[in-house]
């Protein structure tokens, strides 16, 4: 079998950036930040999402202002009243 061929798995720490939760596992992605976690070193990965702050997975509702966007493109894309 060819060694050079396969990816070399590292010890990485996903860090939710929102919540603070840590995931350890292996990946092939790097981080110039570096970690010591229980005697090993992991690289740190930060995300923005994962499956502790998505509310897709926390039941969490999240309410999104809307209002004024139909009005804003009903505006810009207005057609003007002149016969061109």
């Amino acid at each position: 079998m060819k060694t050079e061929g396969h990816p070399i798995l590292n010890n990485v720490c996903y860090l939710d950036v929102s919540s603070g939760k840590r995931f350890l596992t292996k990946s092939t992605m790097k981080s110039a930040r570096k970690e010591v976690i229980d005697g090993e070193e992991h690289f740190i990965v930060l995300r923005d999402v994962t499956m502790d702050s998505h509310p897709a997975y926390t039941g969490e509702k999240r309410i999104v202002d809307t209002a004024g966007r139909v009005e804003k493109f009903t505006t810009k894309f207005k057609r003007s009243s002149k016969a061109s």
